[in-house]
């Protein structure tokens, strides 16, 4: 069987480590001409993304970048800690919440690929599929084409494969803008390995200090949706969040004041439930099917775990349509739980009790997920 894997980020590197693993020939073509490394904002990978990882054999490449986070701390309006409690499975090393650029963790990703032998190749934009009864093929903007078994759109939010193939499913904006910063010259109190919500009069917040001292934070506030090609300097993002941030007596002020860098923003954007995931020999994964809001913070984690469930689908089932049908059936109720969690607390018709990074996970790992994602346990064809 030969795959072709449409997108070289965190969902479309580790499908081709997934189905590397299960001795499927892929490749893997990537639109931006290199790794990417300096693109994008911080993550955080969850313990259920890391163990998907550790079933990819790629933890030793992720954790060479980044830092581990082992608790979670929520501070009221006032500054006033609330509650401080271990975060995920902070006992295991290997299982510890992870707190990195993504760029960063494309570029392990991609040099974990690399160093076993999958091909990859950079630059070369998507522009046509074309989906046959023995075949399926991607042109690109270069002039170049690849034939395939099968095709995977693992292409993010803008996904062209989801653009030319379901053009009706399109994303939406889920009630909130993402502001992303680092600080290094305003110190803040935090236990080392922590990551701090605040919970604000007008915004969610949260900071976590690296090893090295700096600090990276996140905000999410209410309001109509950025314009599409929006790009403003850091000087008037920073002029936005400020007056929200002072309404109360926490950190979230100062830091962002002193924020060093460009200050980057986002809308929170959706895919809506019942999105198709698959048609013929092609297949979404990761945001291309089924982005969220980042409230949950699970966007990265969820992809991770796609790849090993789809490496396993097409191991262990006999035919594509059978693979595709159940690696939907095991994976579209917790994605879609997910985008429904996440979708509310961005609107504001969720309040958690906790704060939002863990309230849609439970206190330990979920028994069908470690099922899903034990690499030796086959994969049925229905969820049990």
């Amino acid at each position: 069987m030969r795959v072709l894997v449409i997108g070289g980020g965190i969902a479309g590197t580790a499908t081709a480590l997934g189905l590397h693993k299960a001795g499927v020939d892929v490749t893997v073509f990537e639109a931006h001409p290199d790794t990417a490394e300096d693109i994008g904002a911080f993550l955080t990978l969850a313990s259920n993304g890391m163990r998907a990882l550790a079933e990819l054999d790629a933890t030793a490449a992720v954790t060479a970048v980044g830092f581990p986070l082992t608790s979670l701390r929520l501070l009221d309006s006032e500054g006033t800690e609330v509650t401080h409690v271990p975060l995920g499975e902070a006992d295991d090393p290997a299982l510890r919440y992870r707190c990195l650029r993504r760029g960063a963790l494309n570029a392990a990703l991609q040099g974990e690929a690399v160093r076993r032998g999958i091909r990859l190749r950079h630059g070369v934009r998507l522009v046509a599929v074309t989906d046959g009864s023995d075949g399926v093929t991607a042109r690109f903007a270069d002039g170049t084409m690849a034939t395939g078994d099968l095709l995977v759109g693992a292409d993010g939010l803008k996904s062209a494969v989801r653009r030319l193939l379901l053009p009706e499913a399109r994303p939406g904006y889920s009630g909130q803008r993402v502001y992303y910063g680092y600080t290094g010259t305003a110190p803040v109190s935090a236990p080392q390995g922590a990551i701090t919500m605040v919970r604000g009069s007008a915004t969610a917040f949260g900071y976590t200090v690296s090893p090295k001292g700096r600090t990276y934070w996140f905000a999410r506030a209410g309001g109509g949706p950025l314009p599409a090609a929006t790009a403003a300097p850091s000087a008037e993002l920073r002029a936005q969040l400020l007056p929200l941030l002072r309404e109360d007596k926490t950190p979230a002020a100062g830091l962002v004041a002193s924020a060093d860098g460009e200050i980057m923003v986002v809308n929170a954007t959706e895919m809506p439930l019942g999105t198709p995931w698959h048609t013929g020999r092609v297949l979404l994964v990761g945001d291309a099917a089924h982005a969220a809001s980042p409230a949950t913070g699970q966007g990265a984690s969820m992809a991770l775990e796609d790849a090993v469930v789809l490496a396993k689908a097409l191991r262990d089932l006999p035919d594509p349509e059978r693979a595709f049908t159940a690696y939907e059936r095991h994976r579209r109720p917790r994605a879609e739980h997910n985008i429904t969690v996440s979708g509310g607390l961005s609107r504001g018709t969720r309040t958690p009790s906790r704060p939002a990074p863990a309230a849609a996970r439970p206190a330990g790992p979920d028994e069908r997920l470690l099922r899903q994602l034990a690499w030796d346990t086959p994969l049925s064809p229905e969820p049990h």
